[in-house]
């Protein structure tokens, strides 16, 4: 039986995942920031007969993460692989997105999971064994995409740590691998447009960029792959000591990498705006200031 720690388990990737290990018998820790946010999971694990140990934890705060994680240590004993999946996403323009919510993204997405690795990895060090699996995204390995910037960089971000942390605690018999899905139907995404009000009102100097973005990307999302498929390749990282510390997931994730290498930014752009412009129609025209 491994013991497992998933963040971010109310929905989606990391809903998935959490059942994925619960149905192999794994002793599952699956992490919530409410109470009340827990009931599909829940309700699920219960339809099919599964134990799930579902604490509270909020990754942006230090406290919670301690308290947490010294409380299923423990009781249960130590963890033996940890899945850093909690995450949000917002958008917005460089120029005019709220820092508070840039910074919340650095927050839940880059600081979280670097949180949680510091909470387990002692007890992993004294074993000598360990798995951190760190979920990012594409859009740390890609170029970002117009009022995508932040999240792209928190995603790109968690890929530098993990190529750090990798090389410092390998030596002590423990794996990171950070994984990098495609476009997957979580609810990370659909709370994509939440970040810069004053385009989505129309107030802002970008606000028609904005909504044309906004409706390219949820044109994307319809093709979004099943989370079960994301689960499965985080189990499987667990399981296979061999898995690359870079490890693309999803079909369009795998296109991605292969279409972009060697393609310089000055290159992709246009062939961005011209695929968004086929979904979607013209790319609106900033208007002049005055």
């Amino acid at each position: 039986m491994t013991a497992v720690l998933v963040t971010g388990c109310s929905s989606g990737i990391g809903l998935e995942t959490a059942l994925a290990f619960a149905r192999r018998g794994d002793r599952v820790h699956a992490c919530v920031r409410r109470a009340d946010s827990a009931e599909e999971l829940l309700r699920r694990a219960h339809a099919e007969g599964l134990t799930l140990d579902v604490p509270l934890l909020d990754v942006t705060d230090d406290a919670s993460v301690t308290a947490a994680v010294t409380a299923l240590q423990d009781r249960h004993g130590p963890v033996d692989a940890l899945v850093n999946n909690a995450g949000i996403d917002r958008t917005g323009p460089a120029e005019t997105m709220p820092l508070d919510q840039a910074r919340l993204l650095m927050e839940t997405n880059f600081w979280g999971p670097l949180r949680m690795s510091r909470a387990v990895l002692p007890a992993m060090r004294a074993r000598g064994s360990g798995v951190i699996v760190n979920v990012s995204s594409l859009a740390g390995r890609t170029f970002a995409v117009p009022h995508g910037g932040f999240y792209a960089a928190s995603k790109a971000a968690v890929g530098a740590l993990s190529e750090a942390l990798s090389a410092e605690v390998r030596p002590l018999g423990i794996r990171v691998v950070c994984l990098e899905p495609g476009s997957f139907a979580s609810a990370v995404r659909r709370g994509s447009a939440a970040g810069d009000a004053a385009q989505q009102d129309g107030t802002g100097p970008y606000a028609a960029d904005h909504v044309w973005l906004t409706r390219f990307l949820a044109r994307v999302a319809q093709g979004a792959a099943d989370c079960a498929e994301a689960a499965a390749a985080v189990v499987a990282s667990v399981d296979d000591a061999c898995t690359p510390l870079h490890t693309p997931v999803g079909k369009d994730a795998e296109a991605a990498l292969r279409l972009l290498a060697g393609v310089s930014h000055e290159e992709w752009l246009p062939r961005f705006v011209a695929q968004a412009q086929s979904l979607v129609g013209p790319r609106p025209t900033p208007p002049l200031p005055g």
